[in-house]
């Protein structure tokens, strides 16, 4: 069955077991979002970027799988299940009987305007929210697995390995997102602060601050609602779960700094460094990793202009969110001592 028409009949509320008045659907570059109302079902697409292999349905299997098992770790009742997509005679039904033809992880719907992202535009988050959030990544950050081969993310060699893939990957939006000058600039002060804070990563990782982490932290993968909600952490590759708990934190500073709320990304850096206990080498780590932080969300954005299910309007909005997040990468780079 084609995977369009298997989106097309997700659409139809007699595919589902509860009762829906309204099927909404949320895109990403990555995956598809049906919101019933209860509950939410994703989709993962048919991509392959070098760095995401869902190809086929297997993968897709696994790292549904994979996303329920990570993402329990810090909602657990969010996320329901994995459940297979059926298909007998005409009719597809989600967790129904029948050939599989496709994968969901099904969870907990929690209403949009409850996402922290919407709340920020509206001014409807404060220093207390960042408070709850910041303890309990501090708490997450210390109960996640670390051992050797998780250490080893945190390595030069690893490190330099994602930032190259990076540049590798943005060479083609060349005068689209990102100008050929902003691009050498960033590369070449990356490459001198790796080069000369050697003694500075090793450092981390003797701290056992390397771990499995959430991957995607920021503001669109929290909700602010009768609790704090971290959801959607990165499943699909470990080069992006397995890393210094300070990039973790820099994903969402850099978000902050974003969306110009530069006194909660303060308070949220204070009250981390007071429950996690870390200290100035913590700090030293923190433009780098916000650096690269905005630059993979540019790319993120930039991807979007090559995906035929996105719109022209959704392309342009994405052209100039990506500039917008290389030109901090920039920034951020210019700040690095070397």
């Amino acid at each position: 069955m084609r995977h369009e028409d298997i989106i097309e009949s997700l659409y139809d509320p007699v595919t589902y077991d509860e009762k829906t008045d309204r099927i909404r659907l949320v895109q990403t570059h990555i995956s598809y979002v049906f919101l019933t109302g209860s509950y939410a079902y994703k989709i993962k697409k048919r991509v392959d970027f070098g760095f995401l292999d869902f190809s086929t349905l297997e993968k897709r299997k696994h790292y549904c799988e994979e996303e329920l098992r990570l993402n329990r770790r810090l909602c657990k009742d969010m996320y329901v299940d994995v459940l297979p997509i059926t298909r007998s005679g005409s009719n597809v039904r989600v967790g129904g009987n029948g050939e599989v033809i496709e994968y969901t992880v099904k969870m907990r719907e929690i209403p949009q305007q409850r996402l922290m992202s919407n709340l920020l535009e509206k001014d409807r988050v404060n220093k207390k929210d960042l408070d709850s959030i910041a303890r309990k990544l501090s708490v997450f950050h210390r109960s996640v697995e670390t051992n050797e081969d998780i250490q080893d993310y945190g390595s030069v060699e690893k490190i330099r390995y994602n930032w190259d893939e990076n540049f590798n990957q943005t060479r083609r939006f060349f005068d689209k997102t990102i100008s050929r000058k902003s691009y050498s600039f960033i590369r070449r002060k990356i490459n001198d602060f790796i080069l000369k804070n050697t003694d500075l990563f090793e450092y981390r990782i003797k701290k056992d601050r390397i771990r499995e982490c959430h991957g995607d932290l920021h503001s669109r993968n929290i909700f602010i609602s009768d609790k704090i909600y971290i959801y959607d952490a990165i499943e699909f590759n470990k080069r992006f779960r397995y890393s210094d708990v300070a990039s973790d934190i820099a994903f969402l500073a850099m978000d902050l700094d974003f969306r110009g709320k530069h006194d909660l990304h303060n308070s949220f850096l204070s009250r981390y460094l007071y429950y996690s206990g870390e200290t100035t080498d913590f700090l030293e780590m923190m433009p780098f990793y916000k650096c690269y932080r905005a630059y993979v969300r540019g790319k993120v954005e930039s991807l979007k202009l090559n995906d035929p299910n996105i719109t022209v309007e959704d392309k342009e909005q994405s052209k100039k969110v990506a500039a917008k997040y290389f030109n901090m990468s920039s920034e951020y780079a210019a700040n690095l001592t070397c």
